[in-house]
């Protein structure tokens, strides 16, 4: 297991976010669509395909997707809706995906 450390809060106020533990490293850093369209890429966070993989991939619930990271399921299900509309923009739009 890995954990990922330095997420970043969302404004200037409240606090730090927990660390996400992930399963895997992603044996890929971006998908581009064939041919290359030119335009801007997407990025997504290894924390949002972390939890794309655990409840699409793997068939888990939030819950226990959210046991397996480590987080609460608001921040999985939090996650799991920013990963489905990246990739359904990626997809549709024919956008470079790339994960960091």
């Amino acid at each position: 297991m890995w954990r990922q450390g330095h997420r970043r809060r969302r404004g200037r106020r409240g606090r730090f976010p927990k660390p996400v533990t992930l399963g895997m490293t992603p044996p890929i850093t971006g998908l581009t669509p064939n041919p290359p369209s030119g335009l801007r890429s997407i990025f997504i966070d290894r924390a949002e395909l972390e939890a794309f993989r655990l409840a699409d991939l793997e068939g888990l619930s939030q819950e226990e997707a959210g046991q397996r990271m480590g987080v609460s399921r608001g921040t999985v299900w939090r996650l799991l809706q920013s990963a489905r509309r990246k990739t359904a923009q990626a997809l549709t739009e024919g956008r470079p995906l790339q994960i960091v």
